[in-house]
């Protein structure tokens, strides 16, 4: 999957773009988080792509070149699930909740593909390559495609720390929906991305979503014996939507809209 992503974005603009985003959708090749003719974009392109259940996938968003990346990511995305059902049964057992509960509320896995490609910039410190954000998801799996570092999480403290490369493993990030779920026994991570002056780098984070039919909100079960919730609860299409529909601005983006 690698190679294949790495030839997608060597591919001619006029080829990419057979897979362009349309209005109001951030589906396909382009850019994420455009709410405005004004605003400032992040330095990078990108391809978004609905994975997993596999009748949510929209073909004319996958690219046709190179001929093996559908399979590619079709193979990829199965083994990454089940990288996530193991994660999922270690956290309910953390958190002190059945693994069944957690797998009921992620039935079919959904999950959705952002593969980013960040251009060399001359000027790095005066752009940015993905705005600070956390993510609207319950898990995501980052895969580094090449080796370039770029990925920045911020401490505590507020200063960023960067999160080299390490071959052969992924970064798993906390996103707000299992924040939320977890009562804010596990935290999301905001991270941003910076660009390098003379090398292109190249992500795809896999992100994991539970069922869109589900209430985004503190699990029962870890409100027993009094516990005070931390967050309201909302549809998790309502959630969703709030989500894409606001500027990216560090844990301030979302989040903090359904903090108690």
């Amino acid at each position: 999957m690698r190679r294949d992503i790495t030839e997608f974005f060597k591919l001619p603009l006029e080829t990419k773009k057979l897979h362009a985003q349309l209005p109001d959708s951030v589906e396909g090749y382009g850019q994420s988080f455009v709410l405005s003719e004004t605003q400032k974009l992040d330095w990078a392109d990108m391809i978004y792509l609905m994975v997993r259940p596999a009748e949510s996938r929209n073909m004319r968003f996958w690219p046709a070149q190179p001929p093996s990346l559908r399979d590619s990511v079709d193979r990829y995305s199965a083994e990454a699930a089940n990288v996530v059902s193991c994660l999922l049964r270690f956290m309910a057992a953390d958190m002190g909740v059945e693994p069944e509960r957690l797998q009921e509320l992620f039935a079919g896995q959904p999950q959705t593909m952002r593969v980013s490609y960040y251009p060399p910039c001359r000027q790095a410190s005066k752009v940015i390559g993905l705005s600070p954000h956390t993510d609207g998801t319950a898990l995501t799996l980052l895969l580094h495609i090449n080796d370039v570092q770029g990925l920045q999480i911020r401490r505590d403290d507020g200063k960023w720390l960067a999160v080299d490369p390490l071959d052969g493993a992924f970064v798993v990030s906390i996103g707000d929906i299992f924040e939320i779920l977890s009562n804010g026994r596990y935290k999301s991570v905001e991270h941003r991305a910076i660009v390098h002056p003379d090398k292109e780098r190249i992500s795809a984070a896999m992100f994991h979503q539970p069922c869109d039919s589900i209430t985004v909100g503190p699990l029962p079960e870890l409100m027993e014996g009094g516990a005070r919730a931390r967050f309201k609860s909302a549809g998790y299409t309502e959630f969703m939507d709030r989500f894409f529909s606001t500027k990216l601005d560090g844990r301030r983006s979302n989040l903090d809209y359904y903090r108690i």
